[in-house]
């Protein structure tokens, strides 16, 4: 694994990447890892000065491991990094963990800690800026008008969710769709699949719920890939 970061900006935001690439044959895992594996965690030394803001993933791939059905790369992947410098603090460094899961066939948890200088901010970062702005072009873009959900509904027993959406091509195979709900969960079974031209319909099964888990008013993340397109968007339960 490798940690790029450029200096900080006039509003104090650092674009920083964690660069992972498994030895051929090994995979590494998405935010939700689906039937089994550990998602990236990243940890920021308490003085740091500094606080992460979010991760981002570039489109991953479905995993088959005999039954087991996971998420992920079974190649080098960047996973971007936003991060804020706190308060007025003027880090010389950044300090920070990550953790992954890395599989084959077994699968074990990898940890690195990494202690990266800070550049000023007059000083020119090319090579960093080409590696966080290719790796920008790897993400799921934004719903748009010829790629996006049209409507959702869950059922009465909150089994199945019912999707309904506009696909940028009139032909071709069944979209991959990833729903992700509560941390931990992630739903990716379907029945019912109608394509009808750019029209699509399916019927995402979801899995137990916990048992205090209160839908209404929630926010699921959900990521639809078709051909070589992705979008990725949340469903609001109000």
């Amino acid at each position: 694994m490798r940690l790029i970061a450029l200096s900080p900006d006039d509003q104090g935001r650092i674009r920083a990447a964690l660069q992972i690439e498994p030895k051929p044959g090994w995979v590494t895992y998405w935010r939700e890892p689906g039937d089994s594996g550990i998602p990236p965690q990243i940890t920021l030394a308490a003085d740091s000065g500094t606080t992460l803001d979010k991760i981002s993933y570039p489109v991953p791939k479905p995993i088959a491991i005999g039954p087991i059905q996971e998420i992920g790369y079974d190649e080098p992947v960047t996973l971007p990094l936003d991060l804020k410098v706190a308060g007025d603090a003027k880090p010389a460094k950044l300090d920070l963990t990550a953790f992954i899961g890395l599989c084959k066939d077994i699968c074990i948890p990898f940890q690195a800690s990494f202690s990266l200088p800070l550049s000023s901010a007059a000083q020119s970062e090319p090579e960093e800026v080409a590696v966080l702005d290719a790796t920008a072009a790897t993400l799921p873009k934004p719903p748009s008008p010829d790629f996006s959900v049209e409507s959702h509904s869950l059922s009465a027993d909150g089994k199945k969710l019912s999707l309904k959406m506009t696909l940028p091509e009139a032909a071709g195979d069944a979209p991959q769709i990833y729903v992700t709900g509560p941390s931990g969960y992630v739903f990716f079974k379907r029945m019912n699949d109608k394509r009808d031209g750019r029209d699509f319909q399916t019927d995402i099964m979801i899995g137990r719920l916990p048992k205090t888990y209160d839908i209404k008013g929630k926010r699921w993340d959900i990521l639809a890939i078709d051909g070589d397109r992705a979008i990725e968007t949340t469903l609001a339960f109000d």
